[in-house]
């Protein structure tokens, strides 16, 4: 990571903050002037939060504590009844920050106190220094505009060695895909094996798939298999310009994507650290972590490619998605 890249987003963070809550502030303002008993309600919930902070320093009373408890919520009961008869939300005076979770500081606060980055501006600086314009870019890339206008309901078994249509068999892949999200936190979920030639929408729906996961605010990294392993060697190498963090980003980002496998060329080095990435990947101990490949290449072609050991971990604990039909974007034209 380039330490200016952090500095540069550390200040966009600080404005995004002082924006956010600029705007709350003038909102406020704005109703309280309409409606002077929501800042009386709010003046009243500010002495009470003293009074509250002040009896559990001096003396702890419970009886008291409670009192003052069921004051503070019934004055907020009171606002929100205000604002549910102007058509507003509960949350219109407060900041709407980008990330609620860490409130557009970038970090968030352990439960020991300690602080450290959140998954919103890690996502940033993958986005940066490894995913370039790959999945920035993801507002379309989503389930509900995903098509199956362009895959053919005719079966044709002989041609795709399948007994069922290329449309029906997208709408598979499209429900492995949607089950693999919403089961994403379970370790019992495997990965997934995207295979298939070109145009067939492997990579849209690791896009959709992304999208989702990002909006559970985890991590997605992506990389092409070329891209990936050559970085690897240089970082093994001590290249000067090689992020140091690459190889601990690429074992322990929630999502990896590694795109266009097989078009790497490969020597000895390379199918070891193919094999670390995901074996260590799959062996985590801190959080689940998830990986999605996606190539051109049969299984038989893995096969001939990587060794068995390499594929044998992808067999055993990647659910298999076989792409098939005809080319998407030249049907498009």
């Amino acid at each position: 990571m380039n330490p200016s890249t952090l500095k540069n987003l550390l200040i966009q963070y600080e404005q995004k903050k002082a924006s956010a809550e600029h705007d709350a502030e003038v909102r406020k303002q704005k109703l309280f002037e309409d409606y002077p008993s929501l800042q009386e309600i709010e003046n009243k919930l500010n002495v009470l939060a003293i009074s509250t902070t002040k009896s559990l320093i001096q003396n702890n009373d419970k009886t008291l504590l409670e009192k003052l408890k069921l004051q503070i919520e019934d004055l907020k009961t009171q606002k929100d009844n205000i604002l549910k008869k102007l058509n507003l939300p509960k949350d219109y005076l407060l900041p709407h920050y980008e990330c609620n979770l860490c409130k557009d500081t970038g970090y968030i606060t352990n439960e020991d106190y300690t602080s450290s980055m959140c998954s919103c501006l890690k996502q940033r600086l993958f986005d940066i220094d490894y995913n370039k314009s790959n999945i920035s870019n993801l507002k379309s890339q989503t389930f509900e505009n995903f098509s199956d206008l362009y895959y053919s309901d005719k079966v044709d078994e002989q041609k795709y060695h399948a007994k069922f249509s290329p449309r029906e068999n997208i709408h598979k892949i499209k429900d492995i895909c949607i089950n693999f999200v919403e089961n994403f936190d379970n370790i019992q979920e495997k990965n997934l094996l995207f295979t298939g030639n070109t145009g067939l929408g492997k990579t849209f729906l690791s896009s959709c798939i992304a999208n989702e996961i990002l909006k559970k605010q985890k991590n997605v990294l992506y990389q092409t298999a070329p891209v990936m392993l050559d970085t690897i060697i240089d970082y093994r190498f001590g290249k000067t310009d090689i992020d140091k963090n690459i190889y601990d980003n690429l074992l322990n980002a929630d999502l990896l994507i590694i795109d266009d496998l097989g078009a790497e060329s490969m020597n000895q080095l390379k199918f070891s650290e193919l094999f670390n990435i995901i074996n260590s990947r799959l062996l985590n101990q801190n959080h689940v972590t998830k990986t999605i490949i996606s190539t051109n290449l049969s299984l038989e072609n893995l096969y001939h490619t990587y060794e068995e050991r390499i594929v044998s971990r992808i067999i055993g604990n990647y659910t298999l998605c076989y792409f098939f039909g005809e080319d998407i974007r030249l049907k498009k034209k």
